[in-house]
């Protein structure tokens, strides 16, 4: 394990986990075959947003041949908002580089991310995601890879749009709250990037495109499946008037627009898909994606929102969710800590081995609660 320069690093990675232990260990090693970037000038943060700190033992295990400084962060409050804060707060370069433990970068990922930072001169960059399907998936394949690809120019350029957070770098100085800049509201249902951005964006943020930064996304066999891609494409049409409802001072009138449209999307796309599938074409499902996302343009609010992430996310059959109750604020382990619990439980507790470590996470809880920065 590498020790962090004494100047500090130009670039902070941030790898927010949930009981991914397969893809978190092929995302970090995509970050070691990294080329044209110095390690020295890099750390690696890796937060566990698992109650059962179950990536404990496989980032233990990849620190020890990192070529750069990695740093383990436990946040037990499983939410998606709550990972990334945590990782923004422990992470200390001047750019802040987010990649999806389901995603494995390209070797020259990073290097261009921060070319094109420079080049550009935006505070924000964002790059192409390739969906990569399991094996098994032999209906809808190109739906399913575009579903999960994010595609734009074939150059780099500046955008009048902003994208997702994975694959992307930051200016730290940019953000418009350098403790909690990702709305905890959004934990469950996502979103906290597209509010972030679109407040960025208010304050004056501009925004890139870097077509080198490639990264590509491993999508798990449960996710695709038509009934979690409509589900999500539903989320997605939520954005836009939510983040209407969310600015400061709200937009009303354009959240109105918004659900307006919405209407007459989902009517259309319906029909479109409709006839598609009597006439058994194999792209009815675009069009019920359309559909869908209409229809999420108009239900935006509350209780329409659907939990794709905080313990909605644990798989099913996962006991961590109760292991540490007394710990309401997320720490940063030692190294020896980490070793602990690697020995203290196994990647997905069984119930009774969650019971255990609550019981040892609770006899220090309370000493342990307030070490967060």
């Amino acid at each position: 394990m590498k020790r962090v320069s004494m100047t500090g690093p130009e670039v902070s990675i941030v790898i927010p986990t949930l009981a991914r232990a397969e893809g978190l260990e092929r995302a970090v090693r995509s970050l070691f075959a990294q080329t044209g970037v110095r390690p020295e000038a890099l750390e690696l943060v890796v937060v566990d947003n698992d109650p059962s700190r179950s990536a404990a033992g496989a980032v233990l295990a990849l620190a020890r041949t990192a070529p750069f400084p990695v740093r383990y962060v436990w946040e037990p409050r499983p939410g998606v908002a709550n990972a990334r804060n945590a990782g923004v707060r422990e992470s200390s370069a001047p750019l802040i580089a987010f990649l999806d433990d389901d995603q494995v970068a390209e070797p020259g990922w990073l290097k261009a991310l921060i070319d094109t930072q420079r080049t550009l001169g935006v505070e924000v960059v964002f790059g192409p995601v390739v969906g990569v399907l399991p094996d098994g998936v032999n209906r809808h394949v190109d739906y399913f890879t575009r579903f999960f690809s994010r595609l734009g120019p074939d150059q780099d350029q500046v955008l009048d749009h902003w994208y997702g957070c994975g694959d992307s770098l930051i200016l730290r100085d940019a953000l418009p709250d350098a403790v909690y800049p990702f709305c905890s509201s959004r934990n469950r249902s996502g979103g906290e990037d597209d509010l972030l951005f679109g407040r960025m964006a208010e304050r004056g943020a501009r925004f890139g495109w870097s077509a080198a930064a490639g990264v590509s996304e491993m999508a798990p066999v449960e996710r695709a499946r038509m009934g979690y891609t409509l589900r999500r494409a539903f989320a997605y049409g939520q954005g836009p008037a939510s983040a209407c409802a969310a600015a400061s001072p709200p937009r009303p009138v354009e959240a109105a627009g918004w659900m307006a449209k919405g209407v007459v999307q989902a009517l259309v796309f319906a029909g479109v898909a409709a006839v598609r599938a009597a006439l058994r074409r194999a792209d009815w499902l675009e069009a019920m994606d359309l559909a869908a996302r209409g229809v999420g343009k108009v239900l935006w609010f509350p209780p329409f929102k659907i939990a794709f992430y905080g313990e909605g996310a644990l798989p099913e059959g996962h006991d961590g969710a109760d292991a540490h109750p007394g710990v309401t604020r997320y720490r940063v382990l030692t190294w020896r800590e980490v070793e602990a619990a690697e020995q203290a439980a196994t990647a997905i507790a069984p119930a009774r081995a969650a019971r255990a470590a609550g019981k040892r996470a609770r006899a220090r809880a309370a000493v342990t609660e307030g070490a967060a920065a």
